[in-house]
This record gives C-alpha cells, structure tokens and sequence, in this order.
C-alpha cells in the first residue's frame, strides 16, 4: 500500500484532474491511499471570502463565492463522467450551500476568529476530494471518499492543529484497510482533521504534506509520494538560479534542513512522521510523471560531492541585539528569547558573542514591539531585505576547508552573518537580498561543478 498526496496546482484543471486519475490508474497494483490539497488557489479564495463577510462586505464576499462555486463545476464536469454528473452537482451545491450560511453568519458576527478560518478552510479539500473521487470512475477506478475529520485526530488549535497519533492512527488502521479490500483507491482531503470534540480543524499551511506523512505512518506504507509541479528537490531554487540539478536521493535530515531554510518543495513537519517509521518520501511531478524525482530516505546518502543543495530564504529580518552591561552576566540569552516568545516571533538563525547577539526572523509583523522591549535592556540595530544562504549537505562536518571554500567562492560578496547549525549538516550565512542571485551562483558553481552522478542529474531544461 502507497500514499499518493497530490498538491492543489495539480487538481487546478479539468486537465489536471484528468492527469492525476492517469497517475492514480497506473498505481493501482500498490493498493493507493490518495490525499488531495484543495484546488488551485481555492483556499486562499476562501479566507479571502470569509474576511470580507467578517468586515461586513456580504455581498461581495457571497459573489466571490459564486464564482468559486462555478469554478469548481466548470473544472470537475469534463472529468466526471455523464452517469454521475448528477451526484457532482448534487455534492458542489450541498458544500456551497453549507458554505453561503457561513459567510452569512459571519457577516452577522462581524469577526472571523481562529475556529471560523479552519470551517471555512477546510471547504476546499472536502469539495477536492470528493470531485477526484468522482472523477477516478472515468478511468473505471472503484475509489472510495473517506471524510479526513473521521480518521485525523487533532488537539484545539485552531489553524495549527497537531495531530493526536495514537487515536488518529487507530481509526487509520481501523477504517482504511478494509475500504482497501472493497475498492481499488481511497481518496481523502488533506489539510483537515477534527479534534476529540469533532469540531473541524486545519494543520497549517502546507498541511496537506503533512496529512499524507500522518496517513502513511498511520497505515506503516510501503512509501509516500508527494506529487506537485516540480521535478524534485534541486540544488538551487530556480527562480535564483535557473538549470540546477535534481537531487535524486537525499536523507531525512538533510531534506528537513533544506525545508526550513527555503526549499518550498517540501513541508518541514512532513518528515516527521515519516522518520519515525522509516517510510521512504518520493517527490514527483505530476505534469512529469516519467521523471524519477526525488527519493528521501532515513539512512545517509553517499555522496563524492560535498553538498546535496544550497537553500535560501528571501527578504528576512536581521536583528542585532548588543549590551556591554551583561559581559559576565547571567540571564542576556533568556531575555532576548522571553521577549520573541511573547511576541510569538520564531527565530531562523543565530549567532553569539558574550554580549551580542545577532538573529533573523521572516515574520517582521511584531518587530517594532520586539525592538522597543529588547531595547530596554541593549542597543538594537535592524538590517532589512537580508536574504538567507544556507550550504546543506551530510558530507560538511565530515569534509575539512568547507568554510574556506565558501567564502572564497564569495570573496566579492559582503557576508552579514555566519551560523553553522548543531546537527553540522549546514553552513549559512546572511546577505543582502541584491547579493542573492551572485551568492548562489557562485556557491553552485564551486560545489556542483562536477556532481556525483549517483545522486544528481540535470534538472529539466537545464543546458
């Protein structure tokens, strides 16, 4: 039995459905379990909608909701066939009729609180999944829909929900198997679960990654793909570096670190569930199915190249925190962390002295608050438009004169900030955002000139 997760650019279309239930057919051997984003842009629409309601804007919020609601039948209706049209309408118009009372509710309420986004959130993987549900019967797939409320168990917090495993993966393992024997696929939306309560929660952004990582480990898969619009892990974003390499096997570890540090490919928690079950992670694009993609695994991946990728995160914050008046002091360190976690400000990268302190954040909404209490105690500086580099690879803490070659390679380029993390699986550094593009390619030429061949081959289109 596999996991397949498909992501919401690839269930877009009636073109993009109809690729999808193509790759759900030639899978069926391996006994699927399909975990579908919401499409397109659908959830976003809808938090759109749903703020529009909050502030009293009824009617423009119920005409964006029209559109949604045509939008979803224009887009499903070609890949349903003409016997079970009826039950695509009959299910469409019961979700937006669900969904026209809540936006009036809330315009009556006049305010969208945390509990309200993850209702109106979770519409979009509901309606997606039971479309392809529907759509896999033009392929004569016997596919079943599964309610993701019923089997992913969360705690209460709205938006962030985390998943409760050990009930979430009894009802997996009490439901999904024997919907297995009965049909050829289950299909589920991602994204969505409910708490103990069965009130409708939602596990973030990016959740649907994590949903199929849940589900896999729940189920003891024999792995998890991730199908979206992209080759693979690279070695470099192409939107900074155009014709890298697609990283054909790459650890747990490593992906992880790429993930937090800006490869948008790959949900950070994904792994997580994954890891502890050691269920490897393909991902796979789904315009590009002949392509092999990219396979995460737990063990180390031997490699003659130094480095697997080179992340990087745009436009972050880089904070300067400085006070003469704690040297030999106790206590600097856990003020300047009290204060972020008040503000609820997650921190990227450190680097420490005794009486400084410089750090990055990507979310700058609270700094002006962070800034006035830190400078109660310290001089402040803040440095904006910074851009993150970070140099992964297992190969770093094995390989002496990395950090030579680094900077080397960047003796042109004005280096803010330097951090290697615990694990040594990383050096990074801060830049200006205008260096960005000069950084990265001149750390992709000095460290993927010659690639393993093993591990790397020339993304598409690449010369």
């Amino acid at each position: 039995m596999i996991v397949m997760k498909f992501g919401g650019s690839s269930v877009e279309s009636a073109a993009a459905l109809d690729r999808v239930t193509s790759i759900i057919a030639a899978h069926l051997p391996r006994k699927p379990v399909v975990v579908v984003s919401a499409m397109g842009k659908t959830t976003n629409r809808l938090l759109e909608l749903g703020e529009l309601a909050a502030e009293g804007q009824r009617e423009e919020a119920l005409e964006k909701l029209r559109q949604l609601h045509a939008y979803h039948l224009r887009e499903a209706d070609p890949v349903v066939p003409p016997s079970r049209r009826h039950e695509l309408e009959r299910v469409v118009l019961s979700h937006f009729e669900e969904l026209e009372e809540l936006v009036k509710g809330l315009s009556i309420l006049g305010e969208l609180t945390p509990r309200s986004k993850d209702a109106i959130a979770s519409y979009g993987e509901r309606l997606s999944s039971q479309i392809l549900t529907l759509a896999c019967s033009s392929r004569n797939i016997r596919a079943t829909h599964i309610d993701a409320r019923e089997v992913i168990v969360t705690d209460s917090r709205f938006t962030q929900a985390s998943p409760i495993y050990p009930q979430t993966y009894a009802r997996l393992q009490e439901r999904i198997p024997l919907l297995l024997q009965e049909n050829d696929a289950v299909v589920l939306g991602g994204f969505i679960g409910a708490n103990e309560q069965g009130v409708t929660t939602t596990l973030g952004r990016g959740g649907s990654d994590f949903s199929a990582s849940i589900v896999g480990a729940g189920l003891n898969a024999e792995e998890i793909q991730i199908w979206t619009d992209v080759d693979g892990m690279l070695t470099a974003d192409p939107r900074v570096l155009p014709g890298g390499l697609r990283v054909k096997t790459i650890s747990f570890a490593e992906a992880a670190e790429l993930a937090y540090f800006g490869a948008k490919v790959l949900h950070p928690s994904t792994v997580l569930p994954a890891i502890e079950k050691n269920i490897p992670v393909l991902i796979l694009n789904s315009r590009r199915p002949e392509v092999g993609g990219t396979r995460i695994v737990r063990e180390s991946v031997p490699s003659r190249t130094i480095a697997k990728a080179i992340a990087c995160k745009s436009h972050i914050t880089l904070v300067n925190i400085q006070s003469t008046r704690m040297l030999m002091a106790y206590g600097f360190l856990r003020r300047i962390f009290e204060v972020f976690d008040r503000f609820e400000t997650s921190v990227d990268m450190i680097a420490t002295s005794e009486v400084s302190v410089s750090l990055t954040i990507d979310n700058p909404a609270q700094l002006d608050a962070i800034t006035g209490e830190l400078a109660q105690f310290s001089d402040v500086t803040v440095e904006k438009d910074q851009a993150i580099v970070c140099l992964v690879g297992e190969n770093i803490r094995y390989t002496p004169g990395v950090a030579a070659r680094v900077f080397g390679a960047l003796n042109q380029i004005n280096i803010r900030m330097i951090s290697q993390g615990a694990s040594l699986l990383n050096l990074g550094f801060v830049v200006a955002q205008a260096d960005l593009p000069a950084t990265v390619a001149a750390l992709h030429q000095e460290f993927f000139s010659n690639p393993d061949p093993a591990v790397f081959e020339p993304a598409a289109g690449a010369a």
